[in-house]
């Protein structure tokens, strides 16, 4: 039944324009306003489409929303930090990041960090 449609992923915030501005302007992301009052799309490298909305009771993701795969993750989380983002920095006995916040205890290495509204995100190394 859904074999050939193009489904999409969607997610509130509790600010458009602060949105607009982080997705836009922070990660350089292609955003759109949709003719819907308070609605986004974020243009994905390969055709993907993201719905930002805002919701008057947003309660953020606690719960990774969107992951952002690149070559160098030292680098991006570098680049990032630089642009005000801040990464979340675990210290649990079984998990554990760097003080940049990357964890490289297995799998990929991945970072964390959270968008204007709080949802959760993340850069991780291919």
């Amino acid at each position: 039944m859904f074999k050939h449609t193009k489904a999409f992923s969607g997610f509130s915030v509790d600010d458009t324009q602060k949105a607009k501005e982080f997705y836009g302007e922070v990660l350089g992301l292609e955003v759109e306003e949709l003719d819907m009052p308070g609605t986004l799309r974020l243009h994905i490298e390969g055709g993907g489409e993201i719905l930002i909305y805002t919701k008057p009771n947003h309660s953020p993701a606690t719960f990774t929303i969107l992951n952002f795969p690149v070559q160098e993750i030292n680098k991006a989380v570098d680049d990032l930090t630089a642009r005000g983002v801040k990464f979340k920095v675990y210290d649990e006995p079984n998990f554990k990041t760097d003080k940049k916040g990357i964890f490289q205890g297995g799998g990929p290495k991945i970072a964390w960090f959270k968008d204007p509204a709080g949802n959760f995100l993340s850069v991780l190394e291919e």
